[in-house]
């Protein structure tokens, strides 16, 4: 399941990542620098406000979905959630408003955060759809859906910036794409929860696991919004623009290889365990955080190789120099960011044991905001980045050490080593390569980068690479001589 998921999400995981680098070249460009720091605001705003409402039903359903499917219960399953996103979609747009016009900020950035709350109960709607699908292995039609949502997207932002929305413009876009894609999309659902009856009992069964898992990504976001939340106070908007451009550049460059492997890697290890128990899991567990390390890693380590080279040819020019001083720190947080939310992580809800997410979550969560309220005053951006790198890095530790008492999962050492060793010899190769700046330089010490560390890794056999390559290698060759 987990190899099937990773073909079958590559083309949303590659829309993704194009559509990431263009929504950092365009906004920037689109935008001025006090303007992409507002919707960068609002972003914030609305992640934290859409995962402090309602992305416990949708963690609930796509842990539940498949035991659901197993026991014939899928429209209860269904019925319940939908009811219990039903009462919170009714309640959450008053309370929005209010605090939007009780706000102390000024009126674009009230219209920007305005518009990135009403879009919320779509966004968890088409959520639900996606949870659904790939819960159910539908993988082709999780991948068509969510490749339209990122695309359209972008596309609707970048025609309501042109007409004037300014910071809002993104945020329209991501509205008007989800409301687009339940027009064809949710009638499918409904059917599949006809019949049902909504059980108090399941879904306080469903609360008790995924309010644990909501509590603990909104303290994942108070790790990676905070910073922005307070360089606007002791700083100013353009100051989050110029970090939020080159955290944007590190961060998304990582995490569309993250989420790839999520996709297929999440539901791959529920069905493991459900189906094969634990010796099931460990395995596909392992395969996973091989591969993931094997791809992440070298991919930390070159973005904060060619971040100069990069922020020039990605970023606005007002805002390159400064975000390429934030890539490098920034890369190395989104790798352990990675690591933890699609590896560690899951120990605890495999395990059924959220409430030790949560805790694992605290540490790292006031790490962050102790370090930014330290570094930032005094530092500016630099102490923002390396707050982000270091809260990060403890997160992954702590996740490590406590995910062991819910759900012991295994680390590929070799694997790790291996892939630390190569990072390394690619390192002192390219860091000896000319400075000369542009494309012309990204493209020599991506290129020479990646072949040096492909060699090593070969070289080292990591994660069985060359091993399994010579193992194809001699099957094709015995199947042509017969």
């Amino acid at each position: 399941m987990f190899r099937r998921g990773l073909i079958g999400y590559l083309p949303a995981n590659i829309v993704q990542g194009v559509v990431g680098l263009l929504t950092i070249m365009v906004f920037t460009r689109l935008l001025t620098p006090e303007q992409y720091g507002g919707y960068a605001l609002a972003l914030s705003v609305m992640t934290l406000a859409h995962t402090t409402v309602f992305t416990w039903v949708e963690a609930a359903l796509a842990r539940f979905q498949a035991r659901a499917v197993e026991r014939g219960e899928v429209a209860d399953h269904l019925a319940s959630l939908l009811r219990a996103f039903a009462v919170l979609a009714f309640v959450f747009p008053a309370l929005a408003a209010v605090a939007v016009w009780l706000a102390p900020i000024s009126p674009a950035l009230k219209i920007a955060v305005g518009v990135g709350l009403a879009a919320i109960v779509f966004r968890s709607l088409i959520r639900i759809v996606q949870e659904r699908r790939r819960a159910d292995g539908e993988v082709m039609a999780a991948s068509a859906l969510d490749m339209g949502q990122t695309a359209g997207g972008f596309a609707i932002g970048v025609l309501a910036i042109t007409l004037g929305a300014g910071a809002a413009g993104p945020m329209i876009g991501l509205g008007a794409i989800a409301v687009i894609g339940l027009l064809f999309t949710l009638a499918k659902e409904l059917r599949l929860a006809r019949g049902g009856h909504v059980q108090k009992a399941r879904l306080q069964d469903y609360a008790s696991y995924g309010l644990p898992v909501a509590f603990s990504l909104i303290l994942s976001l108070v790790i990676s919004t905070t910073d922005r939340f307070l360089l606007a106070i002791f700083l100013d908007e353009q100051a989050v623009g110029v970090y939020h451009a080159g955290y944007s550049l590190a961060n998304r460059t990582l995490d569309v290889v993250f989420v790839w492997l999520g996709m297929a890697g999440g539901p791959a290890m529920v069905s493991a365990l459900e189906r094969g128990g634990r010796a099931a899991l460990a395995e596909t567990a392992r395969e996973q955080l091989s591969f993931m390390v094997l791809l992440t890693l070298p991919a930390a380590v070159g973005v904060a190789l060619v971040a100069g080279p990069l922020a020039q040819l990605m970023i606005g020019e007002a805002l390159s120099q400064g975000a390429a001083d934030v890539t490098p720190w920034v890369a190395f947080g989104a790798f352990f960011s990675g690591l933890t939310t699609y590896y560690f992580h899951q120990a605890f809800t495999l395990g059924r044991r959220t409430h030790l997410l949560f805790v694992a979550m605290i540490i790292p969560a006031v790490a962050n905001l102790v370090l930014n309220l330290i570094l930032i005053p005094r530092f500016g951006i630099a102490g923002a980045m390396w707050s982000t790198a270091a809260s990060y890095g403890l997160g992954a530790v702590s996740s490590w050490l406590l995910g062991r008492r819910a759900m012991p999962l295994p680390v590929p050492l070799d694997v790790v080593w291996r892939a630390a060793v190569a990072c390394a010899a690619m390192a002192l190769v390219v860091l000896q390569l000319p400075a000369v700046g542009g494309i012309v330089e990204l493209a020599l010490k991506a290129i020479v980068g990646g072949v040096v560390y492909g060699a090593v890794i070969l070289l080292l056999d990591g994660g069985g690479l060359r091993s399994r390559g010579l193992g194809i290698l001699q099957g094709l060759r015995a199947r042509a001589a017969t």
